[in-house]
């Protein structure tokens, strides 16, 4: 079997997408899978096109409806794939479900993307949740494989030493790509404040600039900053794990997440977070609702909740200690690489056996149902970014405005 795995980035550059695809692409090639990665970010429709003539993938997985899934609606790619004589598989990132789906511009392509696929690949709860409440029609075809992490090698790194930081000063370590939606400058404006209060805090940031105009204000704002907050573009995919334990705490400030590879990793780390209260974050911090939590969580635009619970996390180890050691027992109970990537293999692979003009759970639906999918469309879009229209229809661990004070006692 050869699979086309398409991403917004791949590695070397550090991204969640990219760590993801390139976790797939190792466990599928343990699996016996011939798999070619591509990152979608300055990739044009005629050099995907090329690729797909060389490689002549049985099936390409579109990893993010909108940054990925886009390209393959190009006509020439269409037309190297066999006018969609070629199933595609898709997996819905957090940004195409609580914000591409609420700008008309874009929501267009997801929705064109959701019609094409074969099979629609969730890894989350809260994510599958979403996709069905937005789309009911493609309910059917929603797939849920289990998220898994990996460290990608054991390279040293020493964090503090590439800022300039000594074991007396207490870090904060966002590791993302810097662009809007991962709220990188807002978060170094949020650590200003609670180091006016705690002269020893830092700001270590690491990610590529994935928006030039926003990445331009992040850069001067740093320099600006540079007592106290740190960024490097990249930091070596096998040294993350030293990165990681070479922090006090993690930080993930977007404002949409699917469920955060840098969340997962800093349990697997031991690590404390601190996450914005959005769906995808709720679940990697609270999981199922029953467990002890991996961080503290903050409303998305409240500096209070942000300061408040940034300062206990800097003042109380014994809550530090207590949110890293449940990190640790939950990444132990997660399902490994290999058993993601059966899951992955055993979509592919239905999605062959069904053949083009059918998906896995039967027959794709009558086109005289189109005007049903956009009322039903324009019912989600209604919902908002940040989740349903009754609470009603909520996911079990929606805790939309609680500001995440559960910790362990």
């Amino acid at each position: 079997m050869r699979v086309l795995l398409l991403a917004p980035t791949v590695v070397p550059l550090v991204t969640g997408n990219a760590v993801t695809v390139e976790r797939w692409r190792r466990a599928l090639v343990g699996r016996g899978v011939d798999v070619l990665t591509l990152g979608a970010a300055g990739l044009e429709a005629e050099d995907l096109a090329a690729a797909v003539r060389r490689f002549r993938p049985d099936v390409i997985h579109a990893h993010h409806l909108y940054r990925s899934g886009s390209l393959l609606l190009d006509s020439r790619v269409e037309a190297a794939l066999g006018g969609g004589h070629r199933p595609l598989v898709a997996s819905p990132a957090g940004t195409d479900l609580y914000l591409d789906v609420t700008v008309p511009e874009r929501a267009w392509v997801v929705h064109a993307v959701v019609d094409r696929a074969a099979a629609l690949v969730v890894q989350g709860r809260a994510t599958a949740w979403q996709m069905e409440a937005l789309f009911p029609w493609a309910a059917a075809r929603v797939v849920r494989v289990p998220k898994s992490f990996a460290w990608l090698g054991s390279e040293p790194f020493d964090l503090r030493a590439a800022a300039g930081w000594g074991p007396g000063h207490f870090v904060f370590f966002l590791p993302a790509g810097v662009r809007p939606v991962k709220r990188n400058l807002e978060c170094l404006r949020g650590l200003a404040g609670v180091r006016r209060a705690r002269p020893a805090v830092r700001a270590f940031f690491a990610g590529p600039v994935l928006d030039p105009v926003y990445g331009d204000r992040f850069r001067r704002e740093v320099e600006r900053r540079h007592a106290f907050a740190a960024w490097i573009p990249s930091i070596p995919p096998g040294a993350m794990r030293a990165a990681y334990e070479g922090a006090d705490v993690v930080v993930n400030a977007s404002s949409a997440e699917g469920l955060s590879n840098a969340l997962l990793e800093a349990a697997a780390a031991g690590r404390p977070v601190l996450a914005s209260d959005v769906p995808g974050n709720r679940e990697a911090v609270l999981g199922d609702g029953a467990e002890t939590p991996s961080g503290l969580l903050f409303g998305l635009e409240d500096r209070r909740a942000f300061a408040r619970q940034a300062l206990r996390l800097v003042d109380d180890a014994t809550v530090r200690r207590a949110l890293g050691e449940a990190g640790l027992r939950r990444a132990a109970r997660w399902p490994g690489p290999e058993a993601e990537a059966e899951g992955l293999f055993r979509v592919y692979d239905a999605v062959l056996a069904a053949g083009p003009d059918r998906e896995p759970g039967g027959s794709r639906p009558a086109p005289g149902e189109r005007e049903q999918r956009d009322a039903d469309h324009q019912r989600g879009l209604a919902r908002g970014p940040h989740g349903a229209a009754e609470a009603g229809d909520r996911p079990p661990n929606d805790r939309r405005g609680g500001g995440g004070d559960r910790v362990p006692g």
